[in-house]
């Protein structure tokens, strides 16, 4: 599905403005947790983002499984990486209990890619 190849490509174009934000514009105003946090969101965004692309290129297929594994991963980042930035951001430390959701997500996701791979 094209959708995945676009979330896939904003998602990928983000990490990288926000890994150059984080090293040029957060340097010296985040401590080191917070920008080890912020970096790890970046990580994950870019790692994920590839995901959807690799998912978008192979979804042509009718699998129901891939397209759910593509939303999964998507939303995945939203709540892992995002609640990762704000928390750097913020400071705000109940946002941590956010992310393991995200993190599931990611699983699930990749469990689901397995899935419909074996299915194909």
């Amino acid at each position: 599905m094209k959708v995945f190849i676009i979330l896939g490509a904003l998602n990928t174009l983000i990490a990288v403005a926000t890994g150059a934000f984080g090293a040029h514009g957060l340097e010296g105003k985040l401590s080191d947790k917070y920008m080890s946090v912020w970096e790890k969101a970046t990580t994950y965004q870019m790692y994920h983002g590839l995901g959807l692309i690799a998912i978008g290129i192979i979804s042509g297929t009718t699998n129901i499984h891939v397209n759910w594994a593509g939303w999964l991963m998507f939303f995945g980042i939203v709540f892992f990486s995002g609640s990762l930035y704000v928390l750097a951001l913020t400071q705000i430390r109940i946002l941590g209990a956010i992310t393991p959701l995200g993190g599931i997500l990611f699983i699930l996701g990749w469990l689901l890619l397995v899935v419909a791979t074996f299915k194909l």
